[in-house]
């Protein structure tokens, strides 16, 4: 096994012309399209529909116990990681904070590193445990023509030359003086940049826009909360609650592209427990939104939870999948436990599947206190199901953490603070755990369970052999049978994996890929710094 730690950075595409690099010419938008039938990993999700399946065999559940490590990059980087890597001609490509990084994907060896200087001093937040210096870091990267572009955390979106790490250009799209926050990894079509800012509690008003690629120049913006005149606004009762009532976005959109449809999840609205100062339906928080990707028109939408009290964020659209009789499927899920699916053609709901406990979820906090689950960590958090179509199923990993909700006895808006309107209580950790559940995609019936003594916020990836990796904040990375969930293989990365987990082929040889690291202090998980750890058959 070959460990590669902290290499210098170097150009790694020389061409013969003079000794100067040039830039990639792809991926193109043909093969971004064609993503669901690439063996590398092109997009966030690996396809634009983020269905996570990926048509490779060699690793099956004949042979996965034989799994063993080939090499791992390790960053030194301790900050939170929570990005999905990217794999394109035999590179790979993830985020740490502002670093964005380069490497073999069948060897580790680094191939360019580039940190971006943030312009602005760390925000800082308070929050009932003390000051928290702005933590929520990037979780992941597109790329396109020769361009990786990702979000700053001082709300820059920048392109790299994926040949050399090279900034091509920069541009800030959001106010972080404000701690508006780029956190989903973009998505790319065409010459658009898709992105959004979160987090809602730092009363925020959120939206998703588009960008050019080819300069970062604004195309158009769709407010997910709205703003006066707009279809929306009467659904809050005062106009100033709609300017800090949260929305924010998490995750990178699903898209159909041949009907040229964005599929967004839309956070919470703010303050978290105290609907006093919203009154109404909240629109578009907690929902589902589909817009034209051309132009970001609002073509329909659907709303999770209508006035939401508990932090139940909707936060992930997709996949995308076809269901019997063809019927046009779209999968969401969120921090309020349930997995449901949706006709994408009249927005009716074809199934609603409880993923977590449920508890006191129709109670309204009080003053006194609301023991209910899930709590604000439970549900599903920012890591998609896996689909696989051989099989039918949806592979949903999510949180079981119950806690003790509370509404502030008065409204108070307190600059710098979260803006809970009320407070939060964990159960202790020991009562935390993680299920990755297993659902017919057409009926949503349970077809098994697996658990797991921690949360589980990792990526899920399932193959044409009928595996399914993951992770969970044990730092077990396991392959599963997707057929039954028996645990085929299992291997401790000794640090908490919460970010993506992939598979991959590199000249005709599978490999699976997963990032671990360092994740938020209130998931109680054990410290670490950011590592890539890519495992294949001896």
């Amino acid at each position: 096994m070959k460990r590669v730690h902290n290499v210098a950075p170097f150009l790694f595409a020389i061409l013969l012309n003079g000794g100067l690099a040039q830039a990639a010419e792809g991926p193109s938008q043909d093969e971004l399209n064609k993503a669901s039938e690439s063996t590398d990993w092109l997009l966030p999700n690996h396809s634009y529909q983020s269905q996570r399946f990926v048509n490779l065999k060699q690793i099956d559940r004949s042979n996965a116990a034989q799994l063993r490590p080939v090499c791992i990059y390790s960053s030194g980087d301790t900050n939170r990681f929570a990005s999905n890597p990217l794999v394109y001609r035999g590179v790979m490509f993830f985020t740490t904070g502002d670093t964005t990084i380069a490497i073999s994907a069948s060897s580790c060896e680094l191939r360019w590193r580039h940190d971006w200087k943030s312009k602005l001093k760390p925000a800082e937040v308070k929050s009932s445990s003390g000051i928290v210096s702005n933590p929520f870091k990037s979780r992941g990267m597109s790329i396109k023509d020769g361009k990786l572009v990702r979000g700053t955390s001082d709300s820059h979106l920048v392109a790299l030359d994926i040949e050399t790490g090279k900034l091509l250009w920069d541009k800030a799209i959001a106010n972080a003086e404000k701690i508006e926050l780029i956190i989903m990894a973009p998505l790319i079509y065409e010459d658009l940049v898709i992105a959004g800012i979160g987090i809602s509690e730092l009363a925020v008003k959120g939206w998703i826009g588009a960008f050019r690629l080819s300069d970062g120049e604004p195309v158009w913006r769709f407010n997910t909360v709205s703003d006066d005149g707009e279809p929306g606004a009467d659904s809050w009762s005062e106009a100033k609650d709609r300017q800090r009532g949260g929305g924010g976005l998490w995750v990178t959109p699903s898209l159909d592209t041949e009907a040229g449809v964005l599929y967004a999840a839309v956070g919470n609205p703010v303050p978290d427990f105290f609907g006093d100062t919203r009154l109404g339906s909240n629109l578009y928080t907690a929902s589902m939104v589909a817009l034209d990707v051309k132009t970001g028109k609002l073509k329909g939408y659907k709303q999770i939870v209508p006035h939401d009290l508990h932090d139940w964020d909707l936060t992930v659209a997709g996949p995308i999948y076809k269901g019997k009789g063809s019927k046009s499927i779209l999968a969401v899920g969120g921090k309020d436990g349930f997995l449901r699916a949706f006709d994408r053609d009249s927005y009716e709901q074809i199934f609603e599947t409880a993923v977590t406990t449920q508890k006191n979820a129709d109670v309204t906090p009080t003053v006194d206190g609301v023991h209910a689950c899930p709590g604000v960590l439970g549900g599903m958090q920012w890591s998609l199901p896996a689909y696989n179509p051989q099989l039918n199923a949806l592979f949903a990993p999510a949180v079981d953490w119950c806690g003790q909700f509370k509404k502030a006895d008065e409204f108070r808006l307190i600059s710098g603070q979260l803006y809970m309107g009320g407070s939060y209580t964990y159960d202790p950790v020991e009562k935390s755990k993680g299920w990755l559940t297993a659902v017919d995609a057409s009926t949503g019936a349970v077809k098994w369970k697996y658990e797991s003594k921690r949360p589980m916020v990792a990526a899920v990836t399932t193959t044409a052999s009928d595996l399914v990796f993951t992770g969970d904040l044990t730092g077990n990375f396991l392959a599963l049978d997707a057929k039954d969930g028996s645990v085929l293989y299992r291997f401790n990365m000794g640090t908490p994996i919460a970010a993506g987990v992939i598979s991959y082929a590199v000249e005709s040889k599978q490999y699976v890929a997963v990032a671990a690291g360092a994740t938020a202090g209130f998931w109680r998980a054990p410290p670490g710094s950011t590592t890539v750890v890519v495992f294949s058959l001896p």
